[in-house]
């Protein structure tokens, strides 16, 4: 099969879906993958190594597109990239759709195939989002203690403290793979962190690890009596495939401490924060009941070099499976499948799109 990877045009976006030596590994298996020239810099991939393991350059996302059958990107369909994608395309990234009912008619006017990293799952996983979730938890705590700080804004405070003074409290809602991810590198700062959910398992495996870190049912008697205290919220629920639910109302954040956090990972789904919506990394902080928002619908685009070893690694073999003859005989590639001749194919999405 023809591959194409084009350049991702978000802004500040700098993942590259796969690297070289993935890309050696397609072109070993027999397919033509095709590289748009610059897309991998900023992970620190030059074009020079994708030639070396014997991927096509394009000068530019044109040629790119004329030359591939299979699309593989790393975020959804932005801007020009809209221009390029015809019919005849089989799309694979990031798609979020249910969050975005103009982008999802958009792809359903040009009417190709289109299936989501996000709504990929074996056994109960999704291996594609996996590592970008993890990576945004630890993301959140990072970009979180730096906006705490004064200067930035924030109540000025250091999340973990010193020995002669009381640490930062962080409230995390949601324990998987993000919730936990932030939970544990919050905990590892010396913050005081609580975690609610509604899987007592998930909340299990964070403090099997940090004893010290409090646990508790999600529901909005025991949020807000939580908010009060909170220097920095991390919002990580998933649904997958799903819109992500409004577990924290505008009333309930002016209940937050001027000058406090709020960090919404799930905003590429929604967002679980009312006053959430999506920004870019070009503008990425804004502050609603005194609280500062940051809602990023690319956090891991900011480590690119991190993000695209991680996200190559897993991506590849499913990159593998989508290329080869028998794909639509794979159940969970064919449960990925969000839009096809022109129609949303997956209920999930179709349900969130129309509900809204």
């Amino acid at each position: 099969m023809q591959i194409g990877i084009p350049v991702e045009v978000k802004p500040l976006e700098g993942r590259v879906a796969l690297t070289p030596e993935a890309c050696g590994e397609l072109v070993s298996s027999g397919h033509e993958v095709f590289l748009q020239a610059g897309a991998g810099l900023a992970s620190g991939y030059i074009d020079a190594l994708y030639e070396a393991q014997g991927v096509r350059l394009c000068s530019d996302a044109a040629s790119l597109y004329k030359s591939a059958e299979l699309i593989v990107k790393v975020k959804e369909p932005y801007g020009t990239d809209l221009e390029h994608l015809k019919a005849h395309h089989l799309l694979f990234c990031f798609l979020h759709l249910a969050a975005d009912a103009t982008l999802a008619e958009k792809m359903c006017e040009i009417g190709l195939t289109a299936l989501g990293f996000e709504t990929l799952q074996r056994d109960d996983v999704i291996p594609i989002l996996g590592p970008m979730s993890r990576i945004a938890g630890k993301l959140a705590v990072q970009i979180g203690t730096h906006l705490l700080h004064q200067p930035m804004g924030g109540r000025g405070i250091l999340l973990g403290g010193v020995d002669e003074t009381e640490s930062g409290n962080v409230l995390v809602l949601g324990c998987g793979q993000a919730g936990g991810a932030a939970a544990m590198v919050a905990a590892e700062l010396g913050a005081r962190v609580t975690v609610l959910d509604i899987n007592d398992h998930a909340m299990q495996r964070v403090t099997d690890h940090y004893p010290k870190v409090q646990t508790g049912t999600s529901n909005r008697e025991t949020i807000m009596s939580l908010l009060p205290e909170t220097d920095l919220l991390v919002g990580s629920v998933l649904l997958p495939g799903a819109r992500a639910p409004h577990l924290l109302s505008r009333e309930m954040v002016a209940t937050m401490p001027t000058g406090s956090v709020a960090v919404d990972i799930a905003i590429d789904q929604g967002g679980c924060i009312e006053t959430s919506h999506p920004m870019t990394y070009e503008n990425p902080v804004y502050t609603v009941e005194g609280v500062q928002h940051f809602s990023v619908t690319n956090m891991p685009g900011a480590v690119p070099r991190t993000s695209t070893q991680a996200l190559s690694a897993v991506l590849l073999p499913e990159v593998m499976r989508l290329a080869g003859p028998d794909w639509t005989r794979d159940e969970a590639l064919q449960n990925a499948v969000n839009l096809r001749g022109g129609e949303i194919t997956n209920p999930v999405i179709l349900e969130a799109i129309n509900d809204k």
